[in-house]
């Protein structure tokens, strides 16, 4: 995508595109992110593997999914290296089950889904701005934290739904 870069960020940088739909020029600000990854790791066939991490942006520490951001790698090895670094566990198995962007009326992010199994525990390797907490819960209470609210982010509340779905898993 090209256009005028407004913003250059160590995660994203901001561009001014210009386009036009029916002879209307319009401007509009898009956020360039190179990717990222959420992965859905199951200790069993239905014990699951979940974080709780103090997001800065919304002042809230939040359930979720394993998850980062590509960093010139394959997304694959994105989601291995992310599920170590915050849970301490390796895979036997990846397998991607989907992506979805996360928010394109503004952003080019693309969200891969990886579903983990055959899990063998090594230890997290947080990274130094990451408070993280790892938890274990059924597949069932996962789905009953999304309906009470505290599990609320997107890529995890789609991620456990693709989980779900595509896989026959509950």
């Amino acid at each position: 995508m090209r256009g005028e870069t407004v913003y250059r960020g160590k995660l994203f940088d901001v561009i001014h595109v210009v386009d036009e739909v029916g002879g209307v020029r319009f401007v509009k600000e898009v956020v360039v992110h190179p990717g990222a990854v959420a992965v859905v790791p199951f200790l069993s066939e239905s014990e699951l593997v979940l974080v709780e991490q103090y997001r800065v942006a919304v002042r809230e520490v939040l359930v979720e999914v394993p998850a980062g951001t590509l960093e010139d790698e394959a997304p694959e090895e994105c989601a291995a290296r992310e599920l170590e670094e915050e849970t301490g566990y390796t895979a036997g198995s990846l397998t991607k089950i989907g992506e979805f962007y996360l928010a394109p009326g503004y952003s080019t992010e693309l969200m891969h889904v990886y579903l983990a199994k055959n899990l063998r525990k090594t230890g997290s390797r947080n990274m130094p701005d990451e408070k993280i907490r790892v938890i274990t819960c059924g597949l069932e209470e996962a789905f009953e934290m999304v309906r009470s609210g505290r599990i609320r982010d997107a890529k995890s509340i789609a991620a456990l739904s693709l989980a779900r779905l595509l896989n026959g898993l509950g």
